[in-house]
């Protein structure tokens, strides 16, 4: 996983976790320490903080299981996070979360427009698989008539501030996950832990202006709220989790959320559901005895999820009357192939018809996005990246992170594939030139180093919604998270925001 953090709100001063005039772009070449630059002098006096930092993840619970032990707790670990709060400029902070309720109710049209999704993938079931199983079990349930009639959204939205252009920073989205959208039970604890060390480090002043943040909260509300639609006080919430839980704590803070409500909450894996799992004849879910109400994905979002076993175990769960979250309609909205062909002309206009400002504020976050299908416009589009490899990256329909190709790998793959059907499976998108950050990611048995980080915010939404109407019953964002890809690699560590002396929205 990628280290997390936390954010430090900055003035229109601030670039992303550099000082700047206002107005002024920042140099696409410099590296930016931002407000830690005199801080990031004293090595004796960060080394201290280190400890500390390690301490009060431990207390605070930003952990991790081990390698080794995945589904023990008796040895725990850190999770990766950065040692200081990062800032960012406040204009593009509050872009980001204005945003997030259009993009909410952008994913719940784009999920019931069945022709909009068999159009847009019909190229990609042909070569990828994966993608292709998912929407045949999309397919099948809508054939045999929904039986779900409250629908559930957890999904984020990350974002980086392209700094490449000789204009003020602009926020671009990379990706929105619609299924399994994790870290946001570690991300509500990361702002006490960047606290501690502030405070060590001889900056109270700052760590009281942490932003406030509790995206485990929201994901529970949206849960809860799904949970009482359904109608049913004795049915369970069900985590559909991995074999392997090393993530576990992250999740455990949205269940003690649903805990502290009275919410019963099981975990269950797939194989449980394949063994231990039945519809009755209204299709309710139970699984070992023990009815269902909402099932939340933490898994089922790459084909390692699966085996034969696994995918009748999903297309059980779709049958359902339970609430998915997300249901298949909503994780098939959440591909790669989606994504690019929503920056076509016009393509948001037909989705939201009636929010010419949503679609106008979605818009303004888009990078450039391009087909790879067979034809001559795509042929284009792949000669040129060959040709400029540097300015795109090369995207699969996978999600979980990782999965991206960059520079030399992203001509090598694209040379053996530019006469094949199998590029189809990929997207192209401009890369985004943000500024690298100074700080210092902290992982468990790693020694401490400064390294160059590149700043990527997630911004969590949460939705419900309910047929036959289908108006919103709850839309909104829910927290934050900033993760860290190190500079000199292609894909993250914790931070948090870190508010400046402007109000915060």
């Amino acid at each position: 996983m990628l280290p997390i953090g936390w954010l430090l709100e900055a003035g229109p001063g601030y670039c992303p976790i550099a000082l700047k005039k206002a107005g002024q772009p920042a140099s696409a070449g410099s590296s930016m320490a931002g407000p830690w630059d005199v801080v990031l002098r004293d090595e004796a006096a960060l080394r201290q903080a280190a400890v500390v930092a390690m301490d009060a993840a431990l207390l605070e619970g930003v952990l991790m299981r081990t390698d080794a032990e995945p589904n023990a707790s008796e040895v725990v670990s850190c999770a990766p996070f950065t040692l200081l709060p990062s800032a960012v400029p406040r204009a593009l902070f509050e872009q980001a979360y204005a945003v997030q309720r259009d993009f909410n109710l952008l994913v719940d049209a784009i999920s019931r427009d069945k022709e909009f999704l068999e159009r847009t993938l019909a190229s990609t079931i042909k070569v990828d698989e994966f993608t292709a199983r998912l929407f045949r079990i999309h397919q099948q349930v809508l054939e045999e008539g929904l039986a779900q009639s409250v629908f559930l959204g957890i999904n984020r939205s990350d974002y980086m501030f392209d700094c490449g252009a000789a204009s003020p920073p602009a926020l671009k989205q990379i990706e929105i996950n619609t299924i399994a959208a994790s870290f946001g039970g570690l991300a509500s604890r990361t702002a006490a832990v960047h606290g501690r060390v502030l405070r060590v480090l001889g900056k109270p002043e700052e760590a009281a202006r942490l932003l406030p943040n509790d995206p485990a909260q929201g994901l529970a509300m949206g849960i809860a709220k799904a949970w009482e639609l359904y109608g049913s006080p004795s049915a369970a919430v069900m985590f559909l989790v991995e074999e392997a839980q090393r993530n576990i704590f992250d999740q455990r803070c949205v269940e003690n959320k649903l805990w502290d409500r009275n919410i019963r909450v099981i975990r269950r894996r797939f194989r449980d559901v394949y063994e231990q799992g039945s519809l009755d004849d209204s299709r309710r879910l139970y699984v070992g005895g023990q009815e269902v109400a909402v099932v939340y994905y933490r898994e089922g979002y790459v084909p390692s999820n699966y085996d034969q076993q696994n995918w009748e175990a999903r297309l059980l769960l779709e049958r359902s009357r339970a609430v998915k979250c997300p249901d298949i309609a909503t994780q098939l909205a959440g591909t790669k192939k989606v994504q690019q062909e929503l920056s076509r002309p016009g393509m948001l206009e037909k989705l939201l018809p009636g929010h010419a400002e949503a679609v106008r504020r979605i818009r303004a976050t888009f990078a450039g996005l391009y087909s790879l299908d067979v034809g001559e416009e795509g042929d284009r589009i792949a000669a040129t990246a060959i040709a400029n490899p540097e300015r795109f990256v090369l995207k699969p329909q996978r999600e979980g992170g990782g999965n991206n190709l960059y520079g030399e790998e992203l001509k090598q793959v694209l040379e053996r594939i530019k006469d094949s059907p199998e590029r189809t499976s990929y997207i192209l998108m401009d890369k985004i030139e943000p500024q690298p950050a100074v700080n210092y990611l902290l992982r468990a048995r790693s020694p401490l180093k400064a390294s160059k980080c590149i700043s990527e915010l997630g911004i969590f939404g949460v939705y419900v919604s309910a047929s036959p109407s289908f108006v919103m019953l709850l839309c909104t964002w829910a927290g934050a998270l900033q993760q860290f890809p190190q500079a000199s690699i292609s894909a993250s560590a914790f931070c948090w925001l870190h508010r400046g002396t402007s109000t915060e929205g």
